[in-house]
């Protein structure tokens, strides 16, 4: 048996949003590209197929002996340290002549912080932003009860700040950790000397969260009519994100189990 891994299983959180789905199958699509001639096989955690034992069990028809599992996540949680281990090991029970190990999510990936100043980036360019003028940077997460997840995700928002440029910036969170998007959009929207805030939803995909995201943005926009708002796009299924996998799922440092 082959103590390196000869298949990578992929496994995203899930949304019940089509065009989620499709972006995230699409992402797979570019990481067996970048990991070829290993297979890759794309698994959904919740809402939508394929299932993790269905991924699990196309690798081992195809005679994978150490399937490589990497989470689709952005953070550690909930979902990284308990459900899919959960799932994974119950999937091992049944294939006892298969071993796995599983990576880290992306966290601050290298590709991951640069396509985060691009979209910024983007996002200034596309409102002619002069650097001169008061800018405020949001980044505002999906959040969880996790204080480790909300504590990366601070972390993030400096990293990302400073290498945009920004020196005023804050992070929010949209659900379950504070403080929430629209008290934040409020408090630099409030300052007398802002002009443009622009905010950068941390999303792998579309779903309804951006889109809910959006609306709070909008809102906050109509509250504050003297101040510009500007929101980026979420990360995509890009070579950066491809990349970031890539790196986490055949980093030496790994969590290994069988």
């Amino acid at each position: 048996m082959s103590t390196e891994p000869d298949a990578l299983l992929l496994i995203g959180h899930g949304t019940r949003d089509e065009t989620g789905t499709e972006e995230f199958l699409a992402l797979a699509d570019v990481l067996a590209r970048r990991v070829a001639p290993l297979p890759v096989a794309p698994a959904l955690l919740e809402f939508q197929k394929p299932t993790i034992r269905e991924a699990w069990d196309s690798l081992v028809q195809c005679g994978a002996t150490h399937i490589r599992v990497a989470p689709l996540l952005l953070f550690a949680a909930g979902h990284a340290r308990q459900d899919i281990p959960a799932e994974i090991s119950a999937c091992a029970e049944r294939t006892p002549g298969v071993i796995h190990s599983q990576s880290e999510p992306l966290s601050r990936a290298p590709s991951i912080v640069d396509l985060l100043v691009e979209r910024i980036t983007h996002t200034a360019s596309d409102l002619s932003v002069d650097r001169r003028e008061s800018v405020t940077l949001v980044m505002v997460g999906r959040g969880s009860h996790d204080p480790c997840a909300g504590s990366d995700m601070r972390v993030l928002g400096e990293v990302t700040a400073r290498r945009a440029g920004f020196s005023n910036h804050a992070v929010a969170f949209y659900a379950m950790a504070e403080p929430r998007l629209p008290k934040v959009l409020d408090q630099v929207a409030s300052d007398s000397r802002t002009q443009t805030v622009l905010v950068q939803p941390h999303l792998l995909f579309h779903g309804r969260l951006y889109d809910a995201i959006a609306g709070q943005v909008r809102e906050a926009a109509d509250r504050h009519p003297d101040v510009r708002f500007g929101m980026g796009g979420y990360l995509g299924a890009t070579e950066e994100v491809a990349e970031a996998v890539r790196r986490r799922a055949f980093s030496p440092a790994m969590a290994e189990s069988s």
